[in-house]
């Protein structure tokens, strides 16, 4: 099988911290599109394309690309989308650490990783891009947007894959922090296994029946009163999965929109985040060759000092 190339570099600069749009024109074997404008009129709406050409805001891997050009499958094209107004999440991003290939910070809750959907300009890539002055950062990771916690990001685009290998191939130790009710009943430490499946455009993740896919590790390490401070450890990387096994316990975390019982879409509660923490992260550096762990310098409110 012929591996396809990998696509040009941008043209374009971020703006606002949030890289443009790239867009490669599909193939079009019965002639629907002859220009560049149809196209982007057809998929963007007429008004939208017409105000991106006006700008001079669509560019090509060869300069700027005007609405009459000929349609050419497998071209790339560029641009800037326009942005929605978004609400600012209140709390700042931490830096917990920082060099010239890496910045480990910490992520505050209801705060995106990385641009998608609605959360744009409100994610950790944009803020650290332009409050650091770092144009190509990105986090080598994902942590749900609900989290807390320590998120790894590489300063430069061409280290990205080395570091997101170290995630794919398990080779980060990865430690979380989560305050739920105490449950006597529960037997502790323990290790959860099942089969996790998130469906596209449903909320919630669900445990099925078949071999599992998923694997926790659990264990309450402090107790007040009716809730427990646990340590929990996942061993695989599924969608909501601690969350999940959590909640197949009898003990959801607290304040989990989710689990349990799914809540009607509503604003966030910032006075009420998800009581879940990535508390430390350890691994080798792929690049220097030497071990760094890190620790989060964040505290879940149900569980203060």
């Amino acid at each position: 099988m012929r591996r396809r190339k990998s696509p040009p570099a941008a043209p374009l600069p971020p703006r606002d911290g949030v890289d443009p749009v790239r867009l490669r024109l599909p193939e079009d074997p019965d002639g629907v599109w002859g220009t560049v404008g149809e196209y982007l009129g057809a998929r963007y709406g007429e008004e939208r394309a017409a105000a991106l050409f006006a700008e001079g805001g669509v560019v090509g891997v060869e300069g700027g690309v005007d609405g009459g050009d000929a349609y050419e499958a497998g071209r790339y094209l560029w641009f800037h989308r326009g942005f929605a107004d978004e609400e600012r999440v209140p709390f700042e991003v931490g830096v917990v650490w920082r060099d010239e290939r890496i910045v480990v910070v910490d992520k505050p809750h209801f705060l995106a990783t990385t641009p998608r959907g609605r959360h744009v300009r409100e994610t950790v890539q944009a803020r650290l891009r332009r409050e650091l002055g770092l144009p190509e950062l990105q986090p080598a990771h994902r942590l749900d947007r609900l989290t807390a916690g320590l998120v790894l990001c590489v300063v430069h685009a061409r280290d990205r894959g080395a570091y997101q290998t170290l995630f794919r191939d398990r080779r980060v130790e990865k430690e979380y922090e989560g305050v739920a009710a105490y449950d006597p009943g529960v037997e502790l430490p323990r290790t959860v296994r099942s089969r996790i499946v998130k469906e596209r455009g449903v909320l919630a993740a669900r445990e099925v029946a078949g071999e599992a896919n998923s694997e926790s590790r659990i264990a309450l390490v402090e107790r007040r009163g009716g809730l427990g401070r646990y340590r929990l450890v996942p061993v695989t990387g599924r969608t909501h999965q601690l969350r999940v096994h959590m909640n197949a316990l009898g003990v959801p975390l607290l304040d989990d929109p989710l689990y349990p019982v799914v809540q009607e879409p509503a604003p966030d509660d910032y006075a009420r985040p998800l009581q879940l923490l990535a508390r430390t992260l350890a691994f080798t550096d792929p690049v220097r060759g030497e071990p760094l762990r890190f620790e989060s310098r964040l505290r879940l409110a149900q569980w203060p000092r």
